[in-house]
């Protein structure tokens, strides 16, 4: 990941609508959840949510697939684990297993 993709990454997640969408969208793991079930895991006005989603979405965390009328979300994992490199590289002094999180992140969801 490039300085300017992360700054674009972090940005988008520096809010806490955008945040907690992307949380529920990185706990719904590859099946996604469609617009109408975030707004209302939210309690967030549909107009509003589209607006963070696309913001998500334009910063390469979110991808959107069209179901009809309806618009299903998921997290982009390759994009997380990409952005948790970006910063925990050359990390600890090179001492890489103190960076490391307690959790696995590469979701295998």
């Amino acid at each position: 990941m490039e300085t300017n993709q992360a700054i674009t990454a972090l940005t988008a997640l520096g809010h806490v609508t955008r945040l907690s969408a992307y949380r529920l969208l990185v706990e719904a793991g590859s099946n996604g959840r469609m617009a109408g079930e975030i707004a209302e895991a939210l309690s967030v006005p549909g107009a509003t949510l589209s607006f963070h989603l696309k913001e998500l979405v334009l910063a390469g965390l979110v991808e959107s697939e069209s179901r009809g009328r309806n618009v299903c979300y998921r997290a982009n994992y390759a994009a997380m684990n990409g952005l948790v490199q970006y910063l925990t590289h050359n990390c600890c002094g090179g001492e890489q297993a103190d960076c490391e999180p307690t959790r696995a992140i590469d979701c295998a969801c």
